[in-house]
């Protein structure tokens, strides 16, 4: 891909992102008189926008388009209060903003070693009774230990290297089977990609798991097409496995250190809590099974 066509790119990332939160926020939610002509646009229009971040609206249609040279921290904050970004959302942002600069456009390419260390082998086959996956940032598996392969079984079974995205949206049936909670977990899983783009737009793998589920899945190009964007956090999850049942687990994420967008997750059941009497019964159901 040559260089003017990086820069088109990055153009389209900053102005889709911006066209869609604009999209997002009423006149009324601005605080802006009722007006009673017809709008033909859906949420604020970018004079709006630039009335309310005290900035010319010729000004705020080059940033939007991509086209405004460097603009400040101010202004960039100025548009998101505006906008009502959350903390996610204006990181991105001044992610996509940032690859405007020819600088970012010589960007490194996005890491490409996705083993685990041995150290973290070793961690995760130590968690004998909590549930344990490791993922990189285009939420490929890339390591997991005995009770986070039973707990997590359908995603290996999709053709293609293991991975969250591609059992969601390309065997939605048994995602749904899984996942009593699919929407949220969907929608999460296409905002963590997007954030995942925002910061390696070049990475050939992710274009490609992209470009795979937009191809065939239309749940994924609405969810994709939203722009939504939203970090990988702790949190819980609800699972309905045929062993243990419906069961809601919390987890932890923990950066890996040694590998660049590595995450481990472990499930984290409290300790005689109804949870973690099932994983200890899944992982005796597990040992005898082998």
């Amino acid at each position: 891909m040559g260089r003017m066509d990086d820069r088109e790119a990055a153009r389209s990332a900053v102005r889709e992102f911006l066209t869609s939160r604009r999209g997002r926020i009423t006149p009324a939610d601005a605080g802006l008189p009722a007006q009673s002509t017809r709008r033909r646009v859906k949420g604020l229009r970018r004079e709006e926008v630039a009335l309310l971040a005290g900035m010319s609206p010729e000004y705020y249609v080059r940033l939007e388009r991509g086209q405004a040279t460097g603009p400040s921290a101010g202004v960039v904050d100025a548009v998101a209060a505006v906008l009502r970004l959350d903390a996610d959302e204006r990181a991105h942002l001044g992610r996509l903003l940032a690859a405007l600069t020819p600088e970012a456009r010589r960007r490194k390419p996005a890491p490409a070693a996705d083993p685990v260390t041995p150290g973290v082998r070793v961690l995760l086959d130590a968690l004998d009774h909590l549930p344990a996956v490791v993922l990189n940032a285009r939420l490929d598996v890339v390591a997991v230990n005995r009770l986070g392969r039973v707990l997590y079984a359908p995603v290996f079974d999709v053709p293609g290297p293991p991975n969250a995205a591609r059992l969601l949206f390309l065997d939605e049936p048994r995602a749904r089977e899984l996942f009593p909670h699919y929407d949220r977990i969907a929608a999460d899983t296409v905002a963590m990609l997007r954030i995942e783009a925002g910061r390696h737009p070049d990475d050939p793998r992710l274009l490609e798991l992209v470009g795979q589920l937009s191809t065939r899945s239309a749940g994924f190009r609405t969810r994709w097409a939203a722009n939504d964007v939203r970090a990988h956090r702790g949190g819980t999850k609800t699972f309905r496995h045929p062993v243990v049942g419906e069961i809601t687990l919390p987890y932890e994420n923990l950066a890996v250190d040694a590998a660049d967008g590595q995450v481990l997750t472990v499930f984290t059941p409290r300790p005689g809590s109804p949870e973690a009497d099932a994983m200890r019964l899944l992982a005796s159901w597990t040992a005898s099974a082998q």
